[in-house]
C-alpha cells in the first residue's frame, strides 16, 4: 500500500469512528484553550476566575455535588467528603470531552483551589487551615475543563469550617451550605443543612 492510500485510509477510518465531526472534536476559544465541541449541553461566554468557561445543562437531571468537612480522627486536619448524583468521577488519562454528569471535582479554601478531585474524598492538612472560619468549596468541572453550570451559576457546594483551638487542634464546629440551583436543596447530605 502506497503513503498516500494508507493516509486517505486512516482519514476516512477517522471519519467513520467520529461521524461529521471530524478528526478534531473541539473548537478552540479566544483565550486558546481548547474546549469540547460536545452536544453537552451549551458553552456558555461566561468564566469562572481561571477563564473556564461554564457548560450550562438543564436543572432536571444535573450534576449535583454536596461537601461535608469534619476534624480528622487523628487530631491533624480535616476529612473532605463529597456526595454527588447525576455525576461519576473520571480516572486519570479520560479523554478531554464533556460527557454528561461525568469529570472531576476541583477543591477550594476561601477562594484558593488546593487539589483536583477524582473520588470523592480529601484529606485537608491542619496547615493551610489557620485559626479563624474558612470556606471549603467543591466545584464540578467536565473533563474537558469547562465548568458544570445550572442557570448560569456553577455547580457547586460550600462548607464552613472554624478553626478556634490555639494548639491547631480542630473543632467540630462545622456546616454545608448551597445555593438552590447550585446544589439543590443544600450544600449537606443532612436536610437541615448541618454536616453530621
Amino acid at each position: 500500500m502506497s503513503w498516500t492510500r494508507g493516509v486517505r485510509a486512516a482519514l476516512a477510518v477517522c471519519v467513520l469512528l467520529s461521524g461529521s465531526a471530524g478528526c478534531d472534536s473541539g473548537d478552540t476559544r479566544g483565550d486558546g484553550e481548547e474546549v469540547s465541541a460536545s452536544p453537552v449541553g451549551k458553552v456558555l461566554d461566561a468564566t469562572d476566575e481561571k477563564g473556564r468557561h461554564y457548560r450550562e445543562v438543564d436543572g432536571k437531571g444535573a450534576p449535583r455535588v454536596a461537601v461535608e468537612v469534619q476534624p480528622d480522627a487523628r487530631g491533624d486536619g480535616w476529612d473532605v467528603r463529597l456526595t454527588v448524583h447525576g455525576f461519576r468521577f473520571s480516572p486519570a488519562g479520560t479523554s478531554r470531552v464533556a460527557v454528561p454528569g461525568r469529570g472531576l471535582a476541583l477543591l477550594y479554601l476561601d477562594g484558593r483551589p488546593i487539589a483536583l478531585l477524582r473520588g470523592g474524598g480529601h484529606h485537608l492538612s491542619d496547615d493551610l487551615v489557620p485559626r479563624g472560619t474558612h470556606h471549603v468549596t467543591a466545584r464540578l468541572y467536565a473533563d474537558d475543563g469547562t465548568v458544570w453550570a445550572v442557570g448560569g451559576r456553577p455547580v457547586e457546594s460550600t462548607a464552613d469550617i472554624t478553626e478556634s483551638d490555639a494548639s491547631g487542634i480542630p473543632t467540630p464546629a462545622v456546616s454545608a451550605t448551597g445555593t438552590g440551583a447550585r446544589t439543590e436543596g443544600g450544600g449537606s447530605p443532612d436536610s437541615g443543612g448541618k454536616a453530621s
